[in-house]
C-alpha cells in the first residue's frame, strides 16, 4: 500500500496546531500584537532583522551604525516581558521544527551514507 506523504504531512500540521508549543507560541504573539507598545517595539525589532538579513544574502556590508542600532533595539526589546516570552516562544517552536526536519530528512542521510 503507498504511503501519501501529503497526507502525513498534512496531519504533521494538525500535530503542530495542537501541541503546547504552538499554543503558547499563539499566546505569546497575541499578547504583544494587543499591546501597542510592545507591538511597534516588536515590529521595529522585525524590520530590523529583516533588512540586516537582506543585506546579508545580498553580500551588502552591514555599517557600524546598522549594527548599533540593531543591538539598541534588542536590548529595548529585551526588557519588553511580552516580547520576550513571544521570543521564548519563537525558539522553542523553532528548534521543535528543527528537530522536525532532522527526523524528516532521515531516510535521505540514511541513504547517502550507503554511497
Amino acid at each position: 500500500m503507498a504511503i501519501n506523504l501529503y497526507d502525513s504531512a498534512y496531519a504533521l500540521e494538525t500535530a503542530i496546531r495542537q501541541s503546547d508549543e504552538y499554543r503558547k507560541l499563539k499566546e505569546a504573539y497575541h499578547a504583544v500584537t494587543t499591546d501597542s507598545e510592545a507591538k511597534q517595539m516588536f515590529d521595529q525589532f522585525r524590520q530590523i532583522q529583516l533588512n540586516l538579513q537582506q543585506k546579508q544574502m545580498m553580500g551588502q556590508d552591514i555599517s557600524d551604525q546598522e549594527v548599533q542600532e540593531a543591538q539598541a533595539t534588542v536590548g529595548m526589546v529585551q526588557q519588553n516581558a511580552k516580547i520576550s516570552q513571544l521570543m521564548e516562544a519563537e525558539q522553542r517552536m523553532s528548534m521543535i521544527i528543527s528537530e522536525l526536519n532532522q527526523v524528516i530528512m532521515k531516510p535521505l542521510e540514511e541513504l547517502y551514507k550507503q554511497i
